[in-house]
């Protein structure tokens, strides 16, 4: 007959095991729908819905996350990824950017004759990481490689602004109001039309806020989740960019990024 000693040594299934893994799926599924709102912030109710989860359950999933440092909470019912969260959500390196952008860059410039630039976003400002020129004996280098100034005033800035959620592009906005007079007279209330219109179109177009007499058009540049990490444009002398130009221009741009990044950067 086995001792009490001997079975005492047998192993037991821990029910302790299978609490935690369900928590930790729980706790992920909780922040892969708090990444999905990262713009605009998701509300308790919303996880709830999306989780399958009851209120008291998200609220004490949220407060691990939050002590963790993946979610913050934005305002009083909105929460947000956290720096944590965030750190993991950098986009490639620049380096690696430019390079995959600059054939979709040889493309447009080839197909339309002009000049043509990728830009970045580096807080409030943009940064220009990629340029190729075209064909047109007279051409518009509106920005060199490396160039910063703030997000909206080039065509390319203005399409990533644009694209960004509306509190994002209106906190750049903000940041940027004692800068932008010195762009061709830009105002914050000019960039807010600019951007409302820009959404509208589906492209950006702006003229005389870096170089006089000139004309830029963009787009931006999504990456494999569906949010712009970049953007780029075209610019020429005014002259040479009607609307039904820059209309051509604005589907020339877009058909080198489904042909050439169809899935995003």
């Amino acid at each position: 007959m086995p001792s009490s000693t001997a079975s005492q040594n047998v192993r037991q299934p821990d029910d302790s095991i299978d609490a935690g893994s369900r928590t930790l799926r729980r706790g992920l599924q909780l922040l892969d729908v708090v990444l999905q709102h990262r713009g605009e912030g998701v509300r308790v109710a919303g996880l709830c819905r999306a989780c399958g989860l009851q209120r008291a359950t998200v609220y004490r999933l949220l407060a691990t996350l939050i002590e963790s440092g993946y979610v913050v909470q934005r305002d009083r019912w909105r929460y947000a990824p956290g720096p944590r969260a965030r750190a993991l959500l950098q986009p490639p390196p620049a380096d690696d950017l430019a390079a995959r952008l600059q054939p979709v860059l040889a493309r447009v410039s080839a197909a339309c004759g002009e000049p043509s630039f990728a830009v970045v976003a580096e807080g409030r400002m943009s940064h220009c990481i990629a340029r190729q020129l075209g064909t047109q004996p007279i051409q518009v280098l509106v920005v060199e490689v490396g160039r910063r100034q703030p997000l909206g005033v080039g065509a390319a800035g203005l399409a990533l602004l644009s694209a960004m959620p509306p509190a994002e592009s209106a906190a750049i906005v903000a940041a940027n109001a004692q800068a932008l007079p010195r762009y061709g007279g830009m105002t914050p209330e000019r960039m807010d039309i600019l951007v409302a219109a820009t959404r509208e179109r589906g492209w950006s177009v702006v003229g005389n806020h870096v170089i006089e007499g000139t004309l830029g058009v963009g787009v931006p540049v999504l990456a494999t989740d569906g949010q712009p990490v970049a953007a780029i444009s075209v610019a020429a002398p005014q002259d040479r960019m009607p609307r039904q130009r820059q209309q051509l221009i604005a589907r020339r741009m877009r058909e080198a990024l489904e042909n050439l990044l169809p899935a995003g950067l």
